[in-house]
């Protein structure tokens, strides 16, 4: 496989637009690049086009228009990509194998690999991870936050240089929210994360594209896009909590 170095793009899109059937577009003329090694976050409302832009990079959904490059090779709809993975919102739409070991060896055995080969991805992705301790259980009876570790692990297992993690935050209690933040801060791979969860973002990312009406409405530090309050209200999201200048009390 080729070694990218940091300066080149992971990826780039170029005037890309797509509209649902009978409906006006959702993305129009979308034209951004995000380079290898950087960690994004991904903002807008609701019905902003997150989740629809993570369809279009993996191919699952065709652009009406324009292009999507992932290192440099074109997006072709409908072809598998192995460079790029795809953490869904509910693991539960991830895993459905009889235990944690089957659901991570899944993509690997797709790709060919020998049993020896799929052995030492399953491993490594469930040490990275953390989940290791969990291989031969039955994925439907783990907790929240062992599902999205574990959902994140079967990505991991395909050695994707890319991932997209759409809401990974969702319904997670605060312990395995923290763990999941820990494990993003550690992470040598390129990721975009689409969340709601804006504290996330700042603890994660080093860069943040707020996408609504269609488009790239800003991209740049986290700290000044999210902090700055009339912008993220007339794109009904709110300042985070901890951008907030607090006067702290004094004591006698």
């Amino acid at each position: 496989m080729k070694q990218l170095t940091k300066q080149e793009e992971a990826l780039a899109t170029n005037d890309l637009t797509f509209a649902y059937p009978h409906q006006s577009p959702l993305l129009q003329n979308l034209t951004f690049t995000i380079d290898c090694g950087e960690r994004v976050g991904l903002i807008g409302p609701n019905g902003a086009g997150k989740t629809t832009l993570f369809l279009l990079i993996c191919g699952i959904l065709k652009a009406n228009a324009g292009d999507i490059f992932v290192f440099g090779e074109p997006v072709q709809a409908g072809t598998f990509n192995p460079n790029i993975g795809l953490v869904f919102q509910n693991p539960d739409d991830q895993l459905f194998c009889p235990t944690v070991w089957e659901d991570v060896a899944f993509g690997p055995e797709n790709l060919q690999l020998s049993p020896s080969q799929v052995k030492e991805r399953v491993e490594e992705a469930l040490t990275i991870t953390g989940t290791e301790t969990l291989a031969e259980q039955v994925p439907h009876h783990l907790s929240g936050g062992q599902k999205c570790m574990v959902a994140i692990a079967t990505v991991l297992s395909m050695h994707p240089q890319l991932i997209l993690y759409d809401e990974p935050s969702a319904n997670l209690d605060l312990f395995a929210r923290r763990r999941l933040i820990d494990f993003l801060q550690r992470s040598q791979q390129t990721s975009i994360l689409s969340s709601h969860d804006l504290e996330l973002i700042l603890e994660v990312c080093d860069r943040v594209l707020l996408l609504n009406e269609g488009e790239i409405i800003a991209d740049g530090n986290p700290n000044e896009i999210m902090g700055n309050q009339s912008l993220m209200e007339q794109h009904r999201l709110e300042k985070p909590h901890s951008l907030f200048h607090h006067s702290q009390g004094t004591h006698d």
